[in-house]
């Protein structure tokens, strides 16, 4: 099975009322965590590769790398760039065949965004490739985004009905209260489900996206901390949030932290029992099954997509 684009797996999320999840990946091990439960699990899967990821692990190194995935897995899946800067990125990543491509021009005034969405949209669609874009500006830091709490915007459901028609984007980012990292929130965790019940009104059966919306699971910081890690404070989205908004329109769900946070545990874990392990299969391998075990988890009790195929 080839590439596919996220169209068709929205348009049946959205009527389903699920989300399709959209992973993070930056090396093999993740790559191979994620599909593998995602097989089991008979759930379609949008794997998306940062600037982040681009930079350490070279485009044409993951690319292939997810063209061995649908080989190995015969899954439909989506390659998509994650918060593409500028139209020369979101194009390259076209012409490299990816199949999905977010503009992230939300840090620029309405206009301007309106304008730089407008013209990948354009290019993208006569190569066949689906468009992502961003309105409002979640808080914190991943890779190469961040945006303190006092930029955060949050979305403006009449801007976003507009943005819409004019841009011809296939997907929007939407910002009610999420945020970027595994520090989201400092004190009782909260989304503005009202804003994202009137940009659904307003934007009925169109696909809306979650950004920041990985849970920080509790046990996974904990191990972490417990094998020499020192993550603090990290409190990430409750899972009972994320399925509510699946049920408000949100078909796409970003994860992130929680993949890097399952790896990292679980090689923490094993290097700490095993200090005369210098081989690295020994501590991947574990980080691995951990990204699967938790992917898996993702799929059954909070996204919903499992046995969609």
């Amino acid at each position: 099975m080839p590439l596919i684009t996220s169209t068709e797996l929205f348009e049946k999320a959205y009527e389903g009322k699920y989300a399709i999840g959209a992973f993070n990946v930056n090396n093999m091990e993740i790559i191979q965590g994620i599909v593998e439960a995602a097989k089991e699990e008979k759930a379609p899967l949008i794997l998306q590769v940062s600037a982040g990821a681009r930079k350490y692990a070279n485009p044409i190194y993951l690319r292939k790398l997810v063209e061995a995935a649908i080989e190995d897995s015969d899954l439909p899946i989506v390659l998509h760039l994650d918060h593409g800067e500028d139209f020369d990125i979101c194009k390259q990543c076209v012409d490299d065949g990816f199949t999905s491509v977010m503009i992230d021009a939300s840090h620029r005034p309405f206009e301007e965004n309106v304008e730089i969405t407008k013209r990948v949209v354009e290019y993208a669609h006569s190569k066949g490739v689906v468009v992502e874009a961003e309105l409002g500006r979640l808080a914190g830091i991943e890779d190469a985004v961040s945006v303190s709490e006092r930029d955060a915007t949050f979305t403006v459901p009449e801007q976003a009905a507009e943005f819409v028609e004019r841009t011809g984007v296939d997907s929007l980012a939407v910002a009610i209260g999420t945020s970027h990292g595994a520090f989201k929130f400092k004190g009782e965790p909260s989304l503005d489900f009202e804003r994202l019940k009137q940009i659904q009104k307003l934007l009925p059966k169109f696909p809306l996206v979650l950004h920041g919306a990985s849970t920080v699971l509790p046990e996974f910081v904990d191990l972490c901390n417990q094998y020499g890690g020192k993550i603090s404070g990290a409190q990430g989205v409750p899972e009972e949030m994320i399925r509510q908004a699946t049920k408000l329109g949100v078909c796409k769900v970003n994860i992130d932290t929680d993949l890097r946070l399952a790896m990292t545990a679980a090689i923490r874990k094993h290097m700490a029992e095993n200090p005369d392990n210098f081989d690295p299969r020994k501590y991947l391998g574990p980080g691995r099954t951990a990204i699967k075990e938790m992917v898996q988890h993702k799929i059954r009790n909070v996204l919903g997509s499992g046995n969609r195929l």
